[in-house]
């Protein structure tokens, strides 16, 4: 019978306040669970005088504001969530990848920059930059945050904000906690934008659906249905299509053929003096 037992775990000291905690004998980094801070488990001891190759010095023409950036990337920390079991743990700046205390499960943590054709999967829990020479065609782009100034075709998921700098069409579906298009961006989408939030300061046409509040900035143009429950456009800014505004419970993006007679039936609250219609499902 094959041997189902759990990875082994060994007891490792952390060199920082001299903790002792389990961590699996594979594991190449870990975070203390008492100071919090970065360590390698099994990494040489002091006294033996061996330096790592990234803790190698650093050039002596480097300025004294880059050598301030990489301590303060080194000190920094942040809460991350596993992408199987949703645990979240504390992780050191300095960490391109680590280990679910849970699952064990691996989560990248490094960011991407993407300057030429990229077709491949991306799940972090960093940044992705794709640059005006950049062509993503990805199936599946999830990561923290992401500015877009080239030429999206797949389907990117942030977890915080993504901006929106070129102009172009968007084939794929893009859904983020917030979205910003920027001023100088002139975009379509032919997918539904599933966000948060969303500012438009450039021009956007497409279908929304947002948890919270859509803000058309002064030149800023929207055309397309909009879901959501509040909506602010200023002085300057335009807004052309259907609007359904205060149904609170479209927090799915999807009004299944049940919901929308529903919906339909359920009476609104009169903000502009006509009862708003439902936004047909696609």
């Amino acid at each position: 019978m094959a041997n189902t037992s759990s990875p082994a775990k060994v007891s490792v000291e952390c060199p920082h306040c001299g903790f002792k905690q389990a961590e699996y004998a594979a594991a190449k980094s870990s975070i203390c669970r008492q100071c919090g801070r970065y360590f390698s488990p099994f990494a040489p001891k002091p006294g033996l005088k061996l330096r790592a190759k990234e803790e190698a010095p650093a050039p002596e023409n480097s300025s004294i504001l880059h050598r301030f950036e990489e301590l303060w990337k080194r000190q920094r920390s942040s809460i991350i969530e596993c992408f199987e079991c949703k645990r979240k743990q504390q992780v050191c700046g300095a960490a391109t990848s680590t280990i679910c205390p849970a699952c064990s499960a691996h989560i990248d943590l490094r960011d991407y920059k993407i300057s030429s054709g990229f077709s491949r999967t991306i799940r972090t829990r960093g940044d992705v930059h794709l640059t005006a020479k950049g062509d993503l065609s990805s199936s599946s782009v999830i990561c923290r945050s992401a500015l877009i100034e080239g030429r999206l075709r797949g389907n990117l998921h942030c977890d915080d904000t993504a901006t929106i700098n070129f102009s172009g069409k968007i084939a794929g579906s893009l859904s983020a906690r917030h979205v910003i298009v920027d001023r100088k961006a002139d975009i379509h989408c032919f997918r539904r934008v599933r966000v948060g939030s969303i500012e438009i300061k450039g021009k956007m046409s497409g279908e929304i659906m947002a948890q919270t509040m859509v803000a058309v900035h002064k030149k800023g143009s929207l055309e397309g249905d909009v879901t959501a429950r509040a909506i602010s456009v200023e002085k300057g800014g335009m807004f052309s299509g259907e609007l359904v505004i205060g149904q609170a419970d479209l927090t799915q993006g999807e009004l299944l053929p049940g919901q929308k007679s529903t919906a339909a039936s359920r009476p609104e609250a009169d903000i502009s003096g006509a009862t708003p219609q439902p936004l047909p499902a696609t």
